[in-house]
């Protein structure tokens, strides 16, 4: 192990860390608020627009699309210019496109903007991933990255709460779902300066051969921890070649791992967003038409209380079996939740979905910058992250026939097929790494 990593992963949670996690947090909401938008809004913007049904997929699918670019252009950025820089643009981006859709004067110009807001915030996971797991000590890495997934999580009953309460109101004369984009791109800008004050991973500037900038960073950051800091583990040195270039993502034993990651991020929307982006269509179909908006704000309060779950269970088992038994019971949950008849059931069958998607949500966004190599950690993250969010893009075309056809019952038992295999991906072919340090995994 070298010497700035060994130092870092010897480190008690200190300010830096903390703030670290607050900025990430917070920016992780707004990528919340934004994914859950379209899915909130989708039966008002059909209505104001007088969209055909058929222009639904394209709504919810034209962010997902701008994302994949966003995830694997910036998540190559990160690794070339340093994980802050690509942390900036991408807010900026977001911030600009997203305003822009409020003004939007039709359905072309809102699919336009959601598309290039889906750009810039389409980076967000994977370089919190990357740079999270970069600058955590081994044995907090997966309690303080699930706290900032706790933090953005509230994005979602926020993004449900302020569909229920703006979309039947028009405050300045100005309809409700207007302020909604206008409220994610200002709480977005306001987030500039905390991020601007964030330190660069010092892992990524040792990757990259700043070796002094990296141990003066580790030094700043080993003042503020209290007491006597036990002695490093003694470093092995640096490998002969360093892992750089994408195609050494193609060689034992990082191509065994980007391969189930690469089935991982194609079939997870499936389970994820599949309920969450299409839970108002759902609850339509089984006869709640506009009152949707106020069961999908109850059923949202699951994602941050299954975020705030997953922080005792997160570094005490290992991960990939975390991510495996969520799963699993999403799988149950769900198809419970589509042959559901009554309003209670429904509601507590959708707060118990939403309530394990997070586990799982939590376990996987730790895992997946943890089997990768830090100087492709933000390409390797993005890359296979970019693959859901085209999935995501591509479900509304697969989920909303088949719910149009053949209803929530059968949705919800292709989704749990989904599920099922994805769980048995990762068991097999994915590393144990609860704990370790990243230059053993």
């Amino acid at each position: 192990m070298n010497d700035v990593a060994a130092r870092m992963d010897r480190l008690p949670i200190t300010r830096t860390h903390r703030m670290a996690t607050f900025a990430v947090g917070l920016g992780l909401f707004f990528d919340v608020y934004e994914i859950f938008l379209a899915g909130v809004l989708s039966q008002v913007l059909v209505r104001d627009f007088h969209m055909p049904k058929d222009w639904l997929p394209w709504l919810l699918g034209s962010g997902f699309l701008g994302m994949a670019i966003g995830s694997s252009t910036l998540g190559r950025l990160a690794d070339r210019v340093g994980r802050r820089r690509a942390f900036l643009l991408g807010l900026w981006v977001y911030s600009l496109f997203s305003l822009a859709g409020a003004f939007s004067t039709g359905p072309v110009m809102l699919l336009v903007t959601r598309f290039l807001a889906g750009i810039g915030i389409g980076a967000e996971p994977p370089l919190a991933d990357a740079y999270m797991g970069d600058l955590l000590p081994a044995k907090e890495r997966g309690r303080y990255t699930a706290w900032a997934y706790t933090l953005a999580f509230f994005g979602v009953p926020a993004v449900g709460f302020l569909g229920h309460g703006l979309t039947p109101l028009a405050p300045l004369g100005i309809a409700g779902w207007r302020w909604m984009f206008v409220l994610g791109a200002l709480g977005s800008i306001i987030l500039y300066p905390l991020r601007r004050r964030l330190p660069e991973s010092p892992r990524w500037l040792e990757s990259v051969g700043r070796h002094d900038e990296a141990r003066e960073l580790v030094a700043r950051i080993e003042a503020e921890a209290t007491g006597a800091l036990p002695e490093p583990e003694a470093s092995r040195g640096a490998k002969p070649e360093e892992i750089g270039r994408l195609r050494d993502l193609l060689v034992p034993p990082w191509r065994r791992r980007l391969g189930m990651m690469t089935m991982f991020q194609l079939l997870q929307p499936f389970a994820y967003y599949g309920f969450g982006t299409l839970v108002p269509l759902v609850l339509t179909a089984k006869g709640y038409p506009m009152k949707s908006l106020q069961f999908s704000a109850v059923t949202f309060l699951g994602y941050p209380i299954g975020s705030v779950i997953s922080l005792p269970i997160i570094e005490r088992f290992e991960r990939k079996y975390v991510v495996a038994g969520a799963l699993t019971l999403m799988a149950i949950f769900g198809i419970a939740f589509g042959t559901a008849a009554s309003t209670a059931w429904v509601l507590v069958l959708g707060f118990l979905y939403t309530t394990t998607s997070n586990v799982f949500s939590n376990g996987y966004h730790i895992y997946q910058a943890e089997i990768f190599p830090t100087k492709l950690r933000g390409a390797a993250c993005g890359s296979t992250y970019a693959l859901s969010r085209i999935s995501s893009a591509a479900m509304p075309f697969v989920l909303v026939p088949i719910l149009d056809a053949h209803g929530p019952a059968v949705l919800f038992v292709v989704v749990a097929s989904v599920i099922a295999l994805n769980a048995l991906n990762i068991t097999v072919l994915g590393p144990r790494t609860t704990g370790r340090a990243l230059e053993h995994i």
